[in-house]
């Protein structure tokens, strides 16, 4: 078999595939004889089928799958040995039925995508803006408050607070506004509604000003939009009984269940940052504004990798792409069509010529992707679910098993080494160029972000 390239230009080229009946009868006869010795043929004993009768039963079609086969092959050696960097797949110019009676020896054309050369120039010389947002004291002291709600103390309290949950008897009121009697009447002796969840803010301000043996008159289905789900759990019942329920109930206050903020001592701060991390309330305080810190930097992030795509993109995006042949790849795929694919390549092109920059630089960097770098990742996200529901001290082992778990989804791995390969070039990036850095506020900071 023989393979042999023209280029047309620097980024399209073509090639040439001839099969001579040598390259592929012994493979045929190959796949024959297992067929033989595999299958069930009516009429035969199964391995007792001569080669002339599973000729003329499977030979047109097993040749032409060996032959299909050996040129794919071929043509994907022959572009990984010459280390093209090819877009897409390879595209048959011509896909016809093979005519085995007439001819023994094939020709076979493919056209390639060759992605354009990219030299780019990483060094101090590239200057790229950083905004790194100021921690201000009034967003360490929201902070505060916010880190003393979560860790306080839930107690009873005499009157009705915004972030309070109400207990106490939940009975059904009939048109006339009176509680409703009979079996069919849904009356819960011991419930529990918690007013700040409330997507009707209505409903939730009829509790204000609430206390203890008040009643409130209310309307459930409002609470929640209807969510058969969340009426059941509050109304203490089957979903089918609630699916159409629109009535008006009446609350008993029994108990009002408030938050009390933790107060700033050692258990508190054990508690936020883990056992001895912090001694005082000055070294509380830095600790929250380094939290805050780290969380604005994804913001900062954010920023810096649109503009390092803007820079290189101004810089190198006026390169030569090989259009035509990359439609006709993208043709049928994705919904495109011969119709669309002019309308949706422009729409690509942006993305497609920052990939190709993307891979110049990842190779100029040097960078490489470890299963160690996936586990780190994943540990961060495994840590950062936990910490959304308030475990902020989990152990390492914990955590190494539940990252281990996120890593076995083929589907979420391939998302993880997509992200984990994006932090690992914007820290090339951001380690080989001149940062430019500036200290903004958040309100100069939104400013800049609305533009980016």
């Amino acid at each position: 078999m023989n393979v042999n390239m023209t280029k047309s230009d620097a980024v399209n080229a073509r090639l040439t595939v001839s099969v001579e009946e040598a390259d592929y009868r012994p493979k045929v006869v190959e796949d024959l004889k297992k067929i033989g010795r595999t299958h069930q043929i009516p009429g035969f004993r199964k391995g007792h089928v001569s080669i002339k009768d599973l000729e003329r039963r499977f030979g047109k079609d097993v040749t032409a799958d060996v032959i299909n086969r050996e040129v794919y092959e071929a043509v994907m050696k022959f572009i990984e040995e010459n280390k093209l960097n090819v877009l897409g797949q390879p595209i048959p110019v011509e896909v016809k039925e093979l005519d085995f009676k007439t001819q023994k020896d094939f020709t076979f054309e493919y056209d390639l995508a060759i992605a354009p050369e990219i030299n780019v120039k990483l060094d101090k010389d590239e200057k790229i803006p950083y905004y790194e947002i100021e921690v201000s004291k009034d967003m360490i002291d929201e902070q505060d408050k916010a880190l003393c709600k979560r860790f306080g103390a839930q107690v009873p309290g005499p009157e009705f607070e915004k972030d309070a949950l109400v207990k106490g008897s939940i009975f059904e009121l009939d048109e006339n506004g009176n509680v409703k009697e009979g079996d069919d009447a849904i009356q819960v002796v011991s419930g529990i509604v918690a007013p700040m969840y409330f997507k009707d803010k209505e409903q939730a301000d009829l509790f204000e000003g609430k206390k203890v043996d008040d009643k409130v008159i209310f309307n459930p289905w409002k609470t929640c939009n209807g969510d058969a789900t969340e009426l059941s759990s509050m109304l203490q019942v089957d979903k089918e009984r609630v699916a159409d329920l629109h009535n008006d109930f009446q609350m008993t206050i029994s108990e009002i269940i408030v938050v009390r903020p933790a107060e700033h001592n050692q258990e508190f701060y054990d508690q936020v940052f883990g056992k001895d991390k912090v001694k005082d309330e000055a070294e509380y305080l830095d600790m929250v504004k380094n939290m805050i810190a780290e969380g604005l930097k994804q913001n900062s992030e954010m920023i810096f990798r649109i503009d390092a795509r803007k820079y290189f993109v101004n810089k190198y995006g006026d390169m030569t792409l090989p259009v035509e042949t990359l439609k006709k790849w993208l043709v049928n795929r994705d919904g495109n069509t011969e119709e669309n694919i002019d309308e949706r390549f422009a729409e690509m092109e942006p993305d497609i010529k920052w990939q190709l920059i993307k891979e110049a630089i990842a190779e100029k960097a040097n960078i490489k992707i470890e299963e160690s770098d996936l586990l780190e990742f994943a540990k961060g996200l495994a840590r950062h679910q936990f910490e959304q529901y308030g475990m902020l001290n989990i152990d390492d082992e914990t955590i190494a098993n539940y990252a281990k778990n996120i890593l076995a989804d083929k589907n979420y791995r391939s998302r993880l080494i997509e992200q984990v390969g994006d932090i690992k070039l914007f820290d090339a990036i951001k380690n080989a160029v001149t940062l430019e850095t500036k200290s903004v506020t958040v309100d100069e900071f939104k400013e800049i972000a609305s533009k980016a």
